[in-house]
């Protein structure tokens, strides 16, 4: 049980902590995970992205040849920065540019790499990932995107893809297809760069419940992939993608700090709304679901960095991540949904009302809290993960 945070680690929080201060772009945060609104937003979140990569936040993974630091920067390292941006409500990295980053650096050519990492990193490129699409929901093997190899090396893309964040801001797709139709689905899958701007591709923006465009469907129509717009082998796609998705350690502690600053505001929010005559911070079933929504958080911390530690260790557990992000999901519709009841007939009103409560953030909130129920694995899946592969359970 000797997880935590070192004396090293908390000099660096830091220093973290000073760079995101004097740095940070002046975006009005969103719950959850939000697109820019703008070409103008999407520029200060560009700079705000190159400017973490020049100081070795983002990307401090990397190799040192890359423009990394190896080694040197461990996964706690990516929870310190995950946990500052966070708790200075400042954007976290735009789109998929972490994700096909490792693919390059695990699986591409040194073209390739060449080519890609250095828009990566200055932030100037947007990349979005084509993994879900309409029928597979949470069993991603089950995709039916298909990518035909052509004569010349060249592959033909067609199929439709869903969920898509930035895709409508995207310069390229982090893109899983299928290239093997009668191998097992696991075994059948390729993965491929997409430029964004060819022929036969048809980005759909989404409108969402919150009233905001930040999911994109998009349709893939006989579009022509070069030869060398495959990454790594042909159908070893499935390893590659589980590849890039384990480098990703931060997201989780990220949410809790997100968490944890809703229930400091829900304290804020129960002082200034009344139950029965008085302030409802003064009601002791209000205190009880305070503390019970405070413990809980807290928990969860705990178990996000005990996950850390045994992952650092090489000593994780298969339930340890379905664990941690099933609690955080069900957690944020948990404070969202008693921020609502506090508000009372207010809780209706969304941003722009001038009776808004706190400028129509809890409903925003609440809006998009049931989303992380589904993003990343369902709920359910979550349930069955751990049910059957952490406690061996019967299917």
């Amino acid at each position: 049980m000797d997880y935590g945070m070192s004396p090293e680690l908390e000099a660096f929080r830091s220093e973290v902590r000073a760079f995101v201060e004097q740095n940070a772009p002046a975006i009005v945060p969103k719950a959850g995970v939000r697109s820019a609104e703008d070409e103008a937003e999407l520029a200060l979140i560009k700079e705000w992205c190159g400017k973490l990569f020049a100081a070795g936040y983002f990307g401090g993974d990397w190799p040192e040849q890359y423009g990394g630091k190896g080694a040197a920067h461990s996964a706690e390292h990516d929870v310190v920065i995950g946990e500052e941006i966070a708790r200075a409500r400042a954007p976290q990295l735009a789109g998929a540019g972490s994700l096909v980053a490792h693919a390059l650096i695990d699986f591409g050519t040194d073209a390739q790499r060449e080519q890609y990492l250095a828009g990566i990193r200055s932030g100037e490129d947007i990349w979005c990932q084509l993994f879900s699409e309409p029928s597979s929901g949470s069993d991603l093997a089950s995709l039916r995107t298909k990518a035909i190899r052509n004569e010349d090396g060249s592959f033909r893309v067609t199929g439709q893809k869903v969920w898509t964040t930035n895709g409508h801001w995207a310069n390229y797709g982090y893109l899983l297809a299928r290239t093997d139709p009668d191998a097992p689905k696991h075994k059948g899958i390729s993965a491929f760069m997409v430029d964004m701007t060819l022929p036969g591709i048809d980005v759909r923006p989404l409108r969402e419940m919150t009233g905001t465009s930040d999911f994109n469907e998009v349709f893939l129509d006989d579009v022509v992939l070069p030869a060398d717009a495959l990454i790594g082998e042909i159908n070893v796609g499935w390893n590659i993608a589980n590849s890039s998705l384990a480098h990703e350690r931060s997201g989780v502690a990220t949410s809790t700090v997100r968490l944890r600053q809703g229930v400091e505001a829900l304290m804020d929010l129960a002082k200034n709304v009344t139950r029965n005559g008085r302030p409802a911070i003064e009601d002791g079933a209000v205190q009880e679901t305070l503390g019970k929504l405070t413990a809980e958080v807290e928990a969860l911390s705990a178990l996000v960095y005990a996950n850390i530690s045994r992952w650092s260790r090489g000593t994780e557990r298969v339930q340890d991540a379905p664990m941690a992000k099933l609690m955080f999901s069900e957690l944020g519709v948990d404070i969202a949904r008693f921020a609502l009841e506090l508000s009372g007939e207010a809780g209706i009103l969304v941003e722009g009302d001038r009776d808004a409560i706190d400028h129509g953030r809890w409903q925003d909130e609440f809006l998009y809290a049931r989303a992380f129920t589904i993003a990343g694995g369902s709920s359910e899946i979550m349930r069955n993960i751990i049910s059957e592969r952490g406690l061996k359970l019967p299917r």
